[in-house]
Formats: C-alpha cells, sequence, structure tokens
C-alpha cells in the first residue's frame, strides 16, 4: 500500500466524516418536524435505489450480489442497522448532537469488549484497560452522581451498542460473503423493514422541507460511496482512526445551526472515548 494510496484514503475518510455530519444535521432538523420512522423509511427508499445501482454494474449484477448462504445473518444486519438509525436520530431530536456524538463515539470501545464473545477474537489487557477508560469517559458525559439521571442520556448509548453490534455481525458475515453482498442486503432489506412500519407515519411535507430530504438522500449515498472508496484504497487500520473526527464536524453543526452547547463534563468524556478508542485501534493493528 503505497503513501498515496493512504493519503487518499485518509483524504476520503475525512470528507466521508463530514458529509456524514452534515446527514445528522439534517436528519435532527427533520426528525423534529416529522416522524422519525417516516424520515428514515424515504432515506432508506433513496439508499436502496443506490445499492442496487451500485449492484448492477458490478459483474454478475443483482442476482450476483443477493447471493448469499447467510440469509437470516444478513436479514438481521440490516433491521439492526436500520433500527439503530431511528434510534440515533431520535437521540439527535432529543439530546442534540453535541452530546449524542460525544456518548456515540464510544462504540470502537464496544466493538473491542464485545469482539470476543461475538468473534471469539482475544482482547488482552492493554484493551481491556482503553476500553475501562472509554467509560470512565461515558460516565463523565453522563454525570449519573449529579441530581436525577435522565433515562434519554441512555439513547445515544444504545444507538452505540446497536452499531457496534452491527459491525462485528458484518465483519461475521464477511467470512463467507463479500462487502457488496453485504452491502445489497443492508439496503434492500432495510429499505424492506423501513417501508413496512414507516408507511403508517405518512404525513404531508411542505416544498423546503422536500429540499432537506432530497439533500439528506444524496448525503447518505455520497457518504456511502466516499466510505466504499476509502477502504478500496487504503487499509481500514490506517484510515479508522479519523472517522472520530465525525465527532468535532457533529459538534460544529450542533453549535452554529442548533444553538447547542458544549459542556465542560461532555468535552473531557468525549476526549477520554476518543483517546481510548484510537489506543484500540492502534493494538488491533499492531496485534495484526
Amino acid at each position: 500500500m503505497s503513501q498515496d494510496q493512504t493519503r487518499l484514503g485518509i483524504m476520503l475518510m475525512v470528507a466521508a466524516t463530514f458529509v456524514f455530519a452534515m446527514q445528522d444535521g439534517i436528519s435532527r432538523h427533520l426528525a423534529g418536524e416529522y416522524n422519525v420512522l417516516m424520515v428514515v423509511m424515504i432515506r432508506y427508499w433513496f439508499f436502496a435505489a443506490f445499492v442496487m445501482a451500485v449492484a448492477a454494474r458490478k459483474a454478475g449484477g443483482l442476482r450476483q450480489a443477493a447471493a448469499t448462504s447467510q440469509p437470516w445473518l444478513q436479514t438481521f444486519r440490516a433491521v439492526l442497522l436500520v433500527a439503530e438509525i431511528c434510534v440515533a436520530i431520535w437521540g439527535f431530536t432529543i439530546l442534540g448532537l453535541v452530546e449524542s456524538h460525544a456518548a456515540f463515539a464510544s462504540y470502537p470501545l464496544m466493538v473491542a469488549a464485545l469482539s470476543g464473545p461475538v468473534l471469539g477474537e482475544r482482547v488482552g489487557w492493554r484493551r481491556w484497560v482503553a476500553i475501562g477508560v472509554g467509560f470512565v469517559g461515558v460516565l463523565i458525559i453522563l454525570e449519573p452522581g449529579y441530581g436525577v439521571f435522565k433515562p434519554a442520556a441512555a439513547i445515544p448509548l444504545l444507538s452505540a451498542l446497536m452499531f457496534a453490534l452491527y459491525g462485528l455481525l458484518t465483519r461475521y458475515a464477511a467470512r463467507k460473503d463479500k462487502s457488496a453482498t453485504s452491502f445489497f442486503w443492508t439496503g434492500t432489506v432495510g429499505m424492506l423493514a423501513m417501508t413496512a412500519v414507516g408507511i403508517w407515519t405518512w404525513e404531508p411535507m411542505t416544498g423546503p422541507d422536500w429540499i432537506w430530504m432530497a439533500a439528506l438522500c444524496l448525503t447518505g449515498a455520497t457518504g456511502h460511496y466516499l466510505l466504499i472508496r476509502c477502504y478500496e484504497v487504503a487499509e481500514a487500520s490506517a484510515v479508522q482512526p479519523f472517522a472520530y473526527l465525525q465527532l468535532p464536524f457533529g459538534a460544529v453543526i450542533g453549535v452554529f445551526v442548533f444553538a447547542e452547547t458544549i459542556r465542560t463534563n461532555v468535552l473531557i468524556g468525549a476526549g477520554l472515548i476518543v483517546a481510548a478508542g484510537l489506543f484500540t485501534l492502534w493494538r488491533e493493528r499492531q496485534a495484526r
């Protein structure tokens, strides 16, 4: 892997995290006006069309992309991801982007903690220490000792847990299926699942909000395309640390667009989580 390819991969990852942060901001706006299920359903209609267009251009077409020996695993992955997206967007409307992103940043630590029981991977004591430090950061963000603990504060943690499990199941599915197959099932099954529950929440949208919805669909497709290209040109271990940039990007949008504030405890807690997450990524790379 050349330095130029790694540099390009990093640039693509930075661009993807920026686009995904914009997507989160648009999602927060739309979910504040309309039912979350409807917003995610329309987004998945476009996403499924994008997934099928990508699959159709490759050798073997849609039939090859859909071929799998583990349909129940692929179905569960897809439904889990779409449910996680609904939970995450719901969290944006209740807690805002800053605190939601700060707590959600703990998902790589959850991946490390669960990789043993789910994938049978060995997690050394150094990574367990890093996981512990990261969850101290989560406690600092949640402030459970001050006043009454808000149940809503657990929403981004639930989202992070669901996304971590989705990531682990994706790695498990990769033992038999290609990434193109998992991508195809993620989009198509996710669309069917969201339509089944979201169609009942349909409500009329204003003209300007249809423009925002179009922007949401475009940012979703663009972000996934950038991510696919990123992993095509560079090793995941080299670019993954830059995925944390979604946290400051999201915070900037939260502060300047939605007038959110960054509390000191959130800043300290997020710093601990990111530092611990970067250490676990480094240890995983060393182990490989």
